[in-house]
């Protein structure tokens, strides 16, 4: 167990954070290392004079932050290696938390209700090749040519022989990239990206390089530079509006974008898995570079999460890769579930639901609109989420656990980082995760804390 014990004097309140950035601070600076065991709860409550629930919520931070480990039976360790990344979100929610960080769409009993009708339906009408056919290409061609009309919705005009269905959009991203870049190659993406994508590269085995953007998106003489430095395989985007910062990328970029890989002949996957929700929208980048594009959508962010069905167009060059990886990574998609999605879009429920999306989010942004007012957030009337950077000296960790410790929980800004430079420190809020009057209430608790001073709030120990 290690010597050094945090300093009594040095403590502010809330006591649980002030002990657990003294303890962050002894890590940082090396009077704790690798390893290290701390003490017992009650003993350092008892040495601190604090409360043992004190102490724990101390060390609760610490695993939060990836500083220390729990194991029960053996105690608290210090954890300086790398470890698996925290997701965004509340892996749990928790009844008393306002859950703004997970990013979901609108959904009242209008959305569970139609589902019950899809499988009420589906019990009478299964055909017998969704439920006992091992074969995807004896469940799926019907299904591709319904998906083929849903991809012109989204302004792509592809075959049917093109497009594979796929589990939701995190299938599809992960079958795109197995077809395109090999074990060891490059990829790269903008700076603020999709949070899943750095661990999925890790899992694959690639470089992901984080490139300079505006408020647009990637910058191609960003994507430039880095051809001419280095072999990029591909490049992984995300123009419209799903993407951290509530971006949409114009048609000029997009053109721009897609030049630049045609020039150094490098793959294009497309993360679009808002697709019609998003109003007077250019065509995807697909449709600049229909012969290099993967092009990814689905439907869990538009009408109903339990709705986990996507499609993934290829261009010929990789149709035959993206069949075999999707087969050894998933076999196929779910057909049952493939089943509600095409008579969704066969009988309109589907565009129904993204109508019914919008005008709901319509009510979610007049909400921050007006709770937000005097903070430069960046949003756009179909994101499903703010994205608020920080100003005034607040710190992404201290502010995220301030607002926990007010009730609210929304998503850090570094999960969503690829690269370092430039970083400004800031927060992900989900509209759609819970009520309006509780997302009123929690974006209200996140402006007072955001326009007050960077320091810890008076609560008693």
């Amino acid at each position: 167990m290690t010597n050094w014990r945090p300093d009594p004097s040095q403590l502010r309140r809330p006591a649980y954070l002030s002990l657990a950035e003294q303890i962050a601070r002894a890590i940082a600076d090396g009077k704790l290392s690798d390893g290290d065991r701390l003490p017992p709860h009650r003993k350092m409550a008892d040495g601190l004079q604090l409360s043992v629930q004190t102490v724990s919520r101390a060390y609760d931070e610490l695993i939060r932050r990836g500083l220390i480990s729990g194991e029960i039976g053996r105690g608290s360790f210090v954890q300086t290696q790398p470890r698996e990344p925290e997701p965004p979100y509340l892996p749990e929610r928790l009844g008393e938390v306002i859950d703004l960080s997970i990013l979901k769409p609108v959904c009242e009993q209008v959305h569970l209700e139609k589902m019950r009708q899809a499988f009420a339906w589906l019990s009478e009408n299964l055909p017998s090749s969704s439920a006992l056919s091992f074969r995807p290409n004896m469940v799926f061609p019907r299904h591709r040519a319904i998906a083929a009309d849903w991809l012109s919705r989204c302004g792509l005009d592809v075959s049917p022989l093109n497009i594979c269905l796929t589990n939701g959009a995190t299938s599809g991203m992960t079958v795109a990239l197995m077809s395109v870049a090999p074990p060891g190659s490059t990829v790269a993406t903008e700076a603020i990206s999709h949070h899943t994508l750095v661990p999925l590269s890790t899992y694959l085995g690639l470089h992901l390089e984080g490139l300079a953007i505006d408020e647009e998106g990637m910058i191609p003489e960003a994507l430039d530079e880095a051809c001419r430095k280095g072999p990029i395989r591909a490049v992984f985007l995300q123009p419209s509006v799903i993407n951290p910062m509530a971006a949409l990328m114009s048609a000029k970029r997009r053109q721009q974008l897609a030049d630049v890989a045609a020039r150094h002949d490098i793959a294009i996957i497309e993360n679009d898995i808002l697709g019609p929700l998003v109003e007077d929208r250019a065509p995807p980048i697909a449709a600049f570079a229909p012969e290099r594009t993967l092009y990814v959508t689905s439907f869990t962010k538009i009408t109903v999460p339990g709705l986990r069905i996507g499609y993934l167009a290829a261009p010929d060059r990789y149709v035959a890769a993206v069949a075999n990886r999707h087969l050894v990574s998933s076999w196929m998609a779910t057909p049952a579930i493939a089943e509600i999605a095409t008579r969704w879009v066969s009988d309109g429920t589907a565009l129904e639901l993204v109508r019914w999306q919008r005008e709901a989010l319509k009510r979610r942004h007049a909400i921050a609109a007006e709770t937000l007012t005097g903070l430069a957030y960046r949003a756009h009337p179909q994101s499903l989420h703010v994205w608020l950077p920080l100003s005034g000296g607040h710190q992404e960790d201290s502010f995220v656990s301030q607002a926990r410790l007010r009730g609210v929980a929304i998503a850090p800004g570094t999960s969503f980082r690829t690269a370092d430079q430039g970083w400004t420190p800031a927060v992900r809020i989900s509209l759609g995760s819970t009520t309006e009057n509780e997302l009123r209430t929690g974006l209200g608790i996140v402006a007072s804390l955001a326009q007050g001073n960077p320091e810890a709030l008076l609560l008693a120990i």
